[in-house]
């Protein structure tokens, strides 16, 4: 579905989209060159961020591309299995935030609440296999709708209420009895939102109760500033996403669809780095040392580049 077809409007919905996405992933990957730069941030906190700004990276890169070609190309067709692939990757990346945000929210527990023992519990190898689980969980996501999908071999309709094939439009749009939808629908809602949502309440329930007993208010500010980033794209993130649920739930108008979807896949990877970046001075400060590299690289190269057409002899 467009969002407009106006053609006055084509060259700003480019321009917005096309801004929102170079934004989107340039800020991410600045995060992930900083935090892999600066050995002081080889921390699990800090390789958990990486992971999920890779997963933004990816999660705008599966949507806001096609869409950008759409608009360029005025067609907003896309075949099947296209669409199927694009389900699959949007399942893919947006289960793996989901569940990336719950294993951060105990990393902030086990620091928080267990500090002494935080190096032992949060080694490694523990890191790389939540990571892991995290990724093949979301695997399992995408496995389960496309069986559901490829089971059907009719659809009551080929317009998608979305800017891109969304699997709760595609979902739909099935011609099967609705017993299957929803079964799916409840399963995936327990497993993957509501078990890490859970997760993710009690996981600062603790984290609360431990702070309240610091004594030093300055204790309590450090302590709760460590949290900040992380609760604020939590509130985006399921923000969003129950969104987009209510909308694909209860037939609410498809623009306002469109833009929860928006909101969704676009705009909340966008404002991660700014998030994490604005209330984090050892993000600041790595992000101020790669820009100062680089700045200073380009720099030599053109002062190299000088000297060698100075010194160049003239052919006769």
């Amino acid at each position: 579905m467009v969002f407009s077809k106006n053609p006055d409007l084509q060259p700003l919905l480019l321009g917005l989209f096309l801004s929102m996405y170079l934004v989107t992933v340039l800020g991410n990957l600045l995060i992930i060159l900083a935090v892999t730069s600066d050995s002081h941030l080889h921390t699990p906190m800090y390789f958990f961020l990486c992971s999920l700004s890779l997963v933004d990276v990816g999660l705008t890169s599966t949507t806001v591309p096609k869409l950008i070609v759409a608009i360029l190309t005025h067609s907003t067709v896309i075949s099947y299995a296209g669409c199927l692939t694009q389900m699959s990757f949007s399942i893919i990346f947006g289960c793996t935030d989901d569940l990336l945000l719950t294993v951060m929210a105990y990393d902030r527990f086990v620091a928080i609440c267990h500090p002494l023992h935080y190096q032992v519990i949060m080694n490694p190898h523990r890191c790389g296999f939540l990571v892991a689980m995290s990724f093949v969980g979301s695997l399992l996501d995408s496995l389960m709708h496309n069986v559901v999908v490829l089971k059907v071999a009719c659809f009551k309709a080929l317009e998608i209420s979305s800017f891109f094939c969304d699997p709760s439009q595609i979902l739909n749009l099935m011609c099967t009895n609705a017993f299957t939808h929803d079964m799916l629908i409840y399963f995936v809602g327990l497993v993957y939102s509501f078990i890490p949502f859970s997760g993710i309440l009690y996981s600062y329930y603790k984290i609360v109760s431990s702070i309240l007993r610091v004594p030093s208010p300055e204790g309590r500010h450090k302590a709760f500033s460590t949290c900040g980033s992380h609760l604020t794209v939590v509130g985006l993130f399921y923000g969003t996403a129950f969104g987009v649920y209510l909308t694909s739930a209860f037939s609410i108008s498809t623009r306002k669809g469109a833009v929860a979807s928006v909101t969704y896949a676009v705009v909340t990877p966008m404002l991660n780095p700014f998030i994490y970046s604005l209330r984090n001075g050892d993000i600041q400060r790595a992000m101020c040392r790669v820009l100062h590299k680089a700045v200073s690289s380009s720099l030599g190269v053109l002062r190299l580049n000088h000297r060698l057409d100075n010194t160049a002899t003239p052919s006769v």
